[in-house]
Parts: C-alpha cells; structure tokens; sequence
C-alpha cells in the first residue's frame, strides 16, 4: 500500500506525548510505513521570531530592532527556557531530559555565537546587516523544529520505536542544496518500512523557503517529501475537523464534518484565511497525485477530510466562512474607456505586498477587498492619489462572508443567501459570484460577519445538506 508522509501542527506537538499511542503509533502491531513531519512545539517559533498575531518581539525581533545585545540576548534566554519546559512535559527519562537539555544548549549557543559574529562582521563598513537578516530568520526558526523533532525521536525510542531524527535545518552545514535535494540527502538510506522518520518541518535550502512563505514553510516541506517519496497520501493532523463553519459560530450541534472535498475548494478557504494547507503546499501535491487527508488529531478513529481532484457527486454548499477585509475604492468619473487605471492599481498593491481577496468594478470605480492593515492601505491610498488627483480613493473596513463548495450551479446560492441575511436583520452591502460555481461572497459590515455567517450556514447548509458525521 506503500506509506503515508503525515504533519503534526504546533499545537498539537505541545500534547504530543498525548498523541504517542494514538496518532504516532496507531498500530503496535504495525507501527511503520509512516514518516512525520512536525512543527515546533507550540509557542516556540513566536519567541524566536515574533508573536504572529501581537507582534510582541522574539529574538529575530529584537536583533532586527538594533537595540543593542541586551533585547535579543535576554529574548534568547526566554526561548532557551520555554524550549526546555515544553521538552519536561513530553519526556520523563533522566536520560532523555539530559539529552533533550544538551541539545538546546548546543543549539541555542551557536545561535547565540553566530549573531555576535555577525553583529561583529557588520560593524565594518563594507557588510550591511540588513543583507543577512532573511538567513538570520530562517536560522532561528529552525531552532524549534530541530528541538520537536529531535524530542519525539526520544520519546519515541524510549517505547522500543525505531524512530530516526532526520534534520533538514542544515544546522552547521557548509553545502548549498536545493529542496529538493536536501530531503533526497537526508533521507537517503531511510526505510519507512522498518523506522519511523521523525522530520523537521522547515528545511535549509538556497529557495529560501521564508522568503516566499514565511511561517508557513512547513506545509512546504511536508507536502514536497510526500511527492519526492511517493506517498500514497498526506495527512495534516490538526486540533479541530475541517468543518463547515465555525462551531463557535453557529453551535457544535450545526456544523458538519466535510468529510470529503477537493484541492479547489482548498485554494478558496485559502485565500479566505482558513487554510487547509497553504495553496503551494496544495498545487504540490495536487500535481503529484497524492490525496490530502485533514483529521483531528485528538479523534485518531476517525477518518477526517479527504481532499483530491475529484468533482462533487451532486451540488452542495460545503462551507461558510468570512473575514473582516478593507474596500478599497478607487472612482474617477473619466475613468470609462480609459486603460491603465486598474494595471496602476495592481502595481501599486503588489509593491506595498496587500493581498487582494477578491474584485469588482464597475463604468467608473474600481474596488480591491483586501486582507491589509490600514496603516499599509494609507499609504496605498497616497500612491493612488499622487497618480490620480482628480479620482476619489477611500478604504473602509467590512468583512467578506462566503459560501464554498466544489459545485454550487443550481442552487441559487446568491439569492437564498440574500434573503437568509435580510430574514436575519443584516444588510448586504454587496455579494459576488463568479461564472465557475465554488464560491458566492456577501460583503457585509464588520459587526455583521459572525451573524451573518450563522444566517448564511442556516440557510445554505443546516436546511440543504444531508447531515454528514458531526463535530463532537
């Protein structure tokens, strides 16, 4: 049946001793067959970077500020102990702790010691920091990866596991490789048959992974091994099922497990915010022909999502999610059988990198939903303006509700969707869809979006769908 190449999120790896006898030895009998790829334990990459959604300095951070040694080395010092206290909740062996405890010391000392020999090298005049700081965070980063990856191996072997540490970190490795050819090396003379490779999830490599995906490097790596090894599937083990909405949202009752979907319908809860698995993870193995199974990691019986190329058997709504997005609004009453206008626009977006999450235009306006911060759009808008003086420009904050699904002709989405929020007491302040049916958008105002998405889920789903297996 050949083997699966299988990802623990972060989350999940601070529990993971919970998951040894579940998830990553779900057969005594037959534990092989199965090669992880594992995100640092939770938090850890926040404190080696940045916090992903406060802000709040880590030691890239804090090294990047240029605020002297104090800020990044006692940053450092935080990692360094919350590195350690998440390893003493997953191992118990004296002798697993003293090696879990050496191999941060290793580790984070030649961090330390690699940017003091930088901080050293730019303080001539011929070598500029900022040139170095994109190798700086790859760097830190893979600190947590190695860390998880390295303590699962131990506690793994402790069980009598033939489990193999395999780091593509590329820590203290003088060769310059691409991907590609860092997972062949690395896992070149591995059997999945008779060990169990343990992964780190971000991989050393002249693409530069962070460049193009920052903290989403992982679903790189992960979904890149399982087409190179051939992999009969993929499989993300996450904290929640893929559902069809929040169940916070619209009550643990209401919401349905998918159960089954495709890549397309992926690519859509991507560019919503609710990503799967990162799009370039998906066309990844879309192209190679391995199946994605998404499941919750705390239910292991249970099957989870699967997601391929296949089409839907008959039209649904599988579906609703939102997110609070900017319109940004560009009219200039000359603009009629003008050209240039929305090139400009798009140039303009793309150099300030605001992500566009969806379009529409009309005689005279163009406007951009945009996944942004205002303190970005303001100076979007200055750009717009100095190009266009006579044209008004504005930026308002709404949010997107949308209604997903592989196949939705028929089914009169827009409309049922409509009178679903009219019904609710909420106003649309404009809706959206495409001639492919997979997706119809309800613009609403910000306060709207969670009733809204309860209104919408209630209509196009709760009283449509043929109940599938529920979320516990």
């Amino acid at each position: 049946m050949g083997h699966t190449v299988e990802k623990i999120g972060g989350t999940s790896m601070s529990r993971v001793h919970e998951l040894r006898d579940t998830v990553l030895i779900a057969d005594r009998d037959a534990p092989y067959g199965r090669i992880f790829v594992v995100s640092a334990f939770g938090g850890i990459t926040n404190l080696l970077l940045e916090h992903k959604k406060s802000g709040e300095s880590g030691v890239y951070a804090a090294f990047a500020s240029g605020d002297g040694d104090h800020g990044w080395l006692a940053a450092l010092d935080r990692a360094s102990d919350a590195m350690i206290e998440a390893h003493r909740a997953v191992l118990d062996h004296p002798g697993d702790l003293e090696r879990a405890d050496a191999f941060v010391r290793d580790r984070l000392v030649g961090a330390r010691n690699c940017l003091i020999d930088l901080q050293r090298l730019c303080s001539y005049g011929h070598f500029r920091l900022e040139e170095h700081m994109l190798h700086t965070r790859e760097l830190l980063s893979g600190l947590g990866e190695a860390h998880s990856a390295f303590v699962t191996t131990l506690m793994l072997q402790r069980v009598g596991i033939q489990a193999r540490f395999v780091d593509l970190s590329g820590w203290r490795d003088t060769e310059q490789v691409t991907l590609e050819e860092r997972i062949t090396g690395a896992m070149a003379g591995v059997d999945p048959t008779t060990e169990m490779p343990i992964v780190t999830g971000y991989a050393q490599c002249t693409e530069g992974l962070m460049r193009e995906f920052d903290r989403g490097y992982s679903e790189v790596t992960f979904s890149r091994l399982a087409a190179l090894t051939g992999a009969r599937e993929a499989i993300i083990h996450k904290e929640f099922h893929l559902s069809s909405a929040d169940p916070n949202l619209v009550g643990a009752d209401a919401v349905r497990k998918l159960g089954r979907t495709n890549y397309d319908v992926a690519d859509q809860l991507s560019n919503l915010g609710m990503e799967a698995i990162h799009p370039k993870a998906a066309k990844t193995l879309r192209q190679s022909g391995v199946p994605l199974r998404v499941t919750n990691a705390f239910e292991p019986h249970d099957p989870g999502t699967l997601i391929d190329d296949q089409p839907a058997p008959t039209p649904a709504v599988e579906i609703v999610t939102g997110l609070n997005v900017f319109a940004l609004e560009l009219f200039e009453q000359d603009m009629v059988g003008a050209k240039g206008y929305d090139a400009f626009i798009l140039e303009v977006l793309t150099r300030h990198r605001v992500r566009i999450v969806s379009k529409v235009s009309n005689a005279n306006t163009i406007t951009h939903y945009v996944d942004s911060s205002l303190k970005v759009l303001r100076r979007v808008e200055k750009d717009l303006v100095e190009r266009y003086p006579s044209a008004q420009v504005s930026s308002r904050a709404v949010a997107m509700a949308s209604a997903v699904g592989r196949d939705l002709e028929g089914l009169a989405v827009l409309s049922r969707g409509l009178n679903a929020l009219a019904a609710a007491g909420l106003e649309a302040i404009g809706a959206t869809q495409g001639p492919r049916p997979v997706d119809v958008q309800f613009i609403l105002e910000r306060t709207a979006l969670a009733p809204g998405i309860k209104a919408l889920h209630g209509a196009l789903i709760e009283q449509t769908a043929q109940p599938l297996a529920k979320v516990a």
